[in-house]
């Protein structure tokens, strides 16, 4: 199981649509928040589900009245539908958030999700605070056609002004309600223009951030989806912000997706590098990672039946047998600089 926290984002950059994952691995992932729509989509059709439970219930509950014969009352017969209003009302929705992880018939249709505000699962307290809740706000007195509406009102009122979409029974409980699944993938981003590669290799990139990055990769990968004149005004704001931060300017008749391009590509280039350079420097001060990444390869090529795992003392020995022979080997000290006298 991924348990992720919800943090805000450091900037505008991101719309408030989206809330921002760290998982565990310190993987940031943008979730698109569910709002109104969506949701009055869902909600409209967990309402059908329910209304053709609340009429199967009604049946079962007519078959035991005429079962029960003699003993049957109204007594009876308000208990038994005040029982069918409650699994209808919230055994429904917390039955089922609580065993899929969130999801109802209308959410599930709809790949929408209700997750804590820490990102984890829902359990069954969150989905029952949340029923309780809808019951008492959005089905107030149940069956008054003048406090129905206003409940919904409140509920509707509640989500517009909630920056996260959130109703009453969300803010109660610590949920959020999120899509889960996107229909977006990643496009096609330009590589390096042929012609640019001499200018980007001079680049000051100190100023440009990763949120910006970031924004100018969606824009770069989403960009012939767009239309004009936005796809131009974007493009536009986006370089005049990239340009703010780096220096040189680009070339004269540079175009502006070029220009984006080549940055980006330059920042991807210099960071693997940097990570190449940091792998060696840690293969120079602990030979031993080296061996134990090395293991995989060596255990795949080894014969069917063979113990995978040596002894810990060949690993140690492996290693003090690197350093005896870094430290008397003339090739070694030749090529290592003398320290400054």
């Amino acid at each position: 199981m991924l348990t992720v926290r919800v943090t805000q984002p450091a900037t505008g950059r991101l719309s408030s649509d989206n809330l921002r994952l760290v998982s565990g691995d310190a993987v940031e992932l943008d979730v698109r928040v569910a709002r109104l729509g969506s949701r009055a989509l869902a909600r409209l059709i967990d309402l059908a589900v329910q209304a053709t439970l609340a009429v199967v219930l009604l049946l079962f509950t007519e078959l035991v009245l005429a079962a029960a014969g003699p003993l049957s009352d109204e007594a009876l017969l308000a208990a038994l539908t005040v029982v069918d209003l409650v699994l209808v009302l919230i055994g429904y929705p917390v039955l089922l958030e609580s065993l899929t992880g969130g999801r109802t018939v209308g959410k599930l249709a709809l790949g929408l999700r209700v997750i804590r505000d820490d990102g984890g699962p829902v359990r069954f307290r969150h989905a029952l605070t949340r029923a309780l809740i809808g019951v008492a706000i959005e089905f107030p007195a149940l069956g008054m056609v003048v406090l129905l509406p206003l409940g919904w009102l409140i509920s509707l009122w509640t989500m517009l002004v909630n920056p996260h979409g959130k109703r009453l029974g969300d803010l109660a409980a610590g949920t959020v309600v999120i899509h889960d699944r996107t229909p977006e993938t990643w496009g096609w981003v330009p590589a390096m223009p042929p012609n640019l590669v001499g200018w980007a290799a001079l680049l000051d990139l100190t100023g440009l951030d990763d949120e910006l990055a970031l924004a100018v990769r969606h824009y770069l990968a989403r960009n012939r989806r767009l239309r004009e004149p936005a796809r131009s005004r974007l493009g536009y704001a986006l370089a005049s912000e990239v340009a703010a931060g780096t220096t040189p300017p680009a070339p004269p008749g540079t175009p502006g997706w070029a220009y984006l391009a080549a940055v980006l590509a330059e920042r991807n280039r210099r960071a693997a590098q940097r990570l190449v350079q940091a792998r060696a420097v840690t293969g120079r001060l602990w030979p031993e990672l080296h061996l134990a990444t090395d293991r995989p390869a060596a255990l795949s090529a080894a014969p069917a039946g063979a113990d995978p795992s040596p002894p810990a003392a060949q690993l140690v020995a492996a290693a003090a047998d690197q350093r005896l022979s870094a430290a008397g080997s003339p090739t070694l000290r030749a090529a290592t600089p003398a320290p400054p006298r």
